[in-house]
């Protein structure tokens, strides 16, 4: 039986990022240890794949970022909200409640 499939769904990955970072700010392998352990494992989000997300959504104004010393003592960029990202989350939740309830009804129709 071929493994589950875990990649995340083109363009959901910046709904992801910005729901983890509005539980406070964190540097990038605590985001993608935040998504993978509270999807159960269900969802990976890869290095090459994050990191040009971070920079874009902090180019977007979503996010702002600042170097500080992580919890292993090591030097690292720590990304936060900006207002423009919370409403920018609050938006991209919507986008995805209306396309969820979408395809629940495209799969529930007899």
């Amino acid at each position: 039986m071929p493994a589950a499939k875990t990649d995340i769904l083109q363009g959901t990955l910046t709904l992801l990022v910005l729901k983890t970072l509005s539980r406070g700010p964190a540097h990038g392998y605590a985001i993608t240890q935040h998504i993978q352990m509270v999807s159960n494992d269900q969802l990976r989000v890869e290095e090459g794949s994050l990191y040009p997300a971070l920079h874009r959504m902090e180019q977007e104004g979503w996010l702002r970022s600042e170097w500080a010393i992580s919890e292993s003592k090591r030097r690292a960029r720590v990304y936060s909200l900006t207002p423009d990202g919370r409403k920018k989350l609050q938006d991209e939740q919507q986008n995805w409640t209306r396309l969820t309830t979408g395809v629940a009804d495209v799969l529930s129709f007899a």
